[in-house]
């Protein structure tokens, strides 16, 4: 059996799948990125392969994605957005509109009959919508961040938030907290700035169910009903949505050694 990885590189996690000739996966691995980009490449693939429990030998094709791929010693390189796209028709194969949320970006595409990236729209530099801008907010709140997106379906008044840049955004966070504001209402006036924000991003490829989500963030139970009452449709998630990008690495590599080889 030959094996196949696919290695997400993003700014906050480096993601490793592993899937076999049928396309099934048979490992994942998740490490820290960090400063040394190439480590977390080799370190997570490493991982990935001590938990198949199959020699190194046995992968036929590594393929990187994400903004650090080409930091990675890999076979081939291919963007995030094709790899997003061939990683949720896997999981959902009736996927016609994806949005990944990572770490410093956000990116929405749209996929059409045929498997193929019809459309995409990124976010600009700004950090606003994002896995960090989320980061910052919940320092500022002093929750874990995993407990944002929960407190904030605790909410029962929202509290308006009318910056998306990080630093005045924490400054209006730490304005409500000092005026005495309920700190769930706080978390989801958050959650409802980003989504509408991202909302406007999904609309310029078009919406078309169905619609799913990948990246850390779809973890988000807040961001993920806020998103779905911006855009009054809602949203497929698999359990293992933060893999999709490395996912669709690896399947993209199977398919081509697969090809290669007849």
């Amino acid at each position: 059996m030959t094996y196949f990885a696919g290695v997400d590189i993003g700014s906050l996690a480096t993601k490793c799948v592993v899937v076999d000739e049928a396309g099934e996966i048979v490992s994942s691995a998740i490490v820290a990125t960090g400063a040394r980009v190439s480590v977390a490449a080799e370190s997570v693939v490493a991982e990935a392969i001590r938990s198949g429990g199959f020699e190194p030998a046995r992968i036929g094709c590594t393929v990187a994605t994400g903004y650090g791929r080409k930091r990675a010693h890999a076979d081939r390189q291919v963007t995030e957005i094709t790899c997003h796209a061939r990683g949720a028709i896997h999981f959902f194969p009736g996927t016609r509109t994806v949005l990944d949320i990572g770490g410093q970006d956000t990116k929405a595409i749209r996929i059409g009959a045929n498997g193929e990236v019809t459309n995409f729209a990124m976010n600009d530099k700004c950090a606003a919508g994002t896995g960090r801008f989320l980061e910052v907010m919940a320092r500022a709140l002093e929750v874990d961040l995993d407990e944002l997106g929960p407190l904030s379906m605790q909410s029962t008044a929202p509290q308006t938030i009318s910056s998306f840049c990080t630093v005045f955004g924490e400054s209006e966070v730490i304005s409500h907290v000092a005026n005495g504001a309920v700190i769930a209402d706080i978390a989801r006036g958050l959650h409802e700035a980003i989504s509408h924000r991202v909302a406007g991003l999904i609309k310029r490829v078009g919406v078309e169910a169905q619609l799913t989500m990948s990246g850390g963030v779809s973890r988000n139970i807040g961001m993920r009903s806020a998103l779905e009452q911006s855009l009054g449709a809602s949203f497929n998630v698999h359990p293992d949505a933060q893999l999709i990008g490395a996912l669709g690495a690896a399947l993209i590599g199977r398919d081509r050694f697969l090809n290669d080889r007849q």
